[in-house]
This record gives C-alpha cells, sequence and structure tokens, in this order.
C-alpha cells in the first residue's frame, strides 16, 4: 500500500557479472599485454636474424668477388685439360677473367663471351697454341697462350 516498498529482488546473475567484470577486464588487458610483448620479442628475433643473413650474405659475397679478381681486369685461369691428347680425341679449354668487356681467342673455336669460370670442348688434328685475349672497359689488354699436344 503507500507506505510499502517493495524491495526490488536482487538478482545473483547481476551480482556476478558486477563483481567480476572487473577481473574480467584485468584479465583480457594482462593476456593482451602477454601476446603483444610477447609478438615485439619474436619480431626483434626475427629482424635481428635477417640482419645477421644480410650481413653473411654480403661477406660472402665480397669473399666471392674477391676470389675471383675483386674490382681488377686480370685473366684469373685458361688451361687444357688434359695438357695432350691422341688424335681423335677430345680436350676441354677453359678460361676464367675478372672485370673483362670482351674476350677472344686465337684460333676461333667457339663464341666468346666473359665468365669467371667457363669450358669449351676442342677437338684439335695437331698441336695448337691457343691465344686468349681480354679486354677491358678502358681498353687494356691482356694476353695468354697455352699449348694442347696432339701425339
Amino acid at each position: 500500500m503507500i507506505g510499502d516498498h517493495e524491495q526490488p529482488k536482487s538478482n545473483p546473475a547481476r551480482k556476478l557479472w558486477l563483481y567480476s567484470s572487473p577481473v574480467l577486464a584485468i584479465a583480457i588487458v594482462y593476456s593482451g599485454w602477454i601476446m603483444l610483448s610477447r609478438w615485439q620479442e619474436n619480431k626483434q628475433l626475427t629482424d635481428q636474424a635477417a640482419a645477421q643473413a644480410r650481413a653473411k650474405e654480403k661477406q660472402e659475397a665480397q669473399q666471392t668477388v674477391e676470389s675471383l679478381g675483386g674490382d681488377r681486369f686480370d685473366i684469373l685461369s685458361f688451361y687444357a685439360s688434359p695438357g695432350a691428347i691422341r688424335r681423335g680425341e677430345s680436350a676441354q679449354l677453359c678460361y676464367g677473367v675478372s672485370n673483362a668487356k670482351t674476350v677472344s681467342l686465337d684460333p676461333p673455336v667457339a663464341e666468346m663471351w666473359p665468365s669467371a669460370s667457363r669450358c669449351l670442348d676442342i677437338s684439335p688434328t695437331k698441336t695448337t697454341n691457343y691465344t686468349l685475349t681480354a679486354i677491358d672497359a678502358q681498353g687494356n689488354k691482356k694476353t695468354v697462350a697455352v699449348e694442347l699436344k696432339v701425339q
């Protein structure tokens, strides 16, 4: 009636939600912080590994360039293998140059181009002296010769 105030019935689910929601929010924030910090640490480790791999690749490339003559113009190798053959047999004539613009072979055997390591199959019928000539971009010229004996 008039003075009778009914007190609202308390809902246990509402009380549970009211008291547990701050705990749930703290747990979500904490889990998010852990995941973020682990992601950042993993990214840092991945970036460090990539930087180390790039440094190693750069060092290996530099060593390769140095082993192939660096920035100097040179004939790295020129040889016949084997050095002597019988008539009708074949041999390989191999050459390597660094920083050459053009290479030529006398007597001509095949199309030639600058290469750090290239071999050509040859079958001369008599003992032959082969001369390799390399020319760089400035017009400097280097020549080397090898003899292939045919028995």
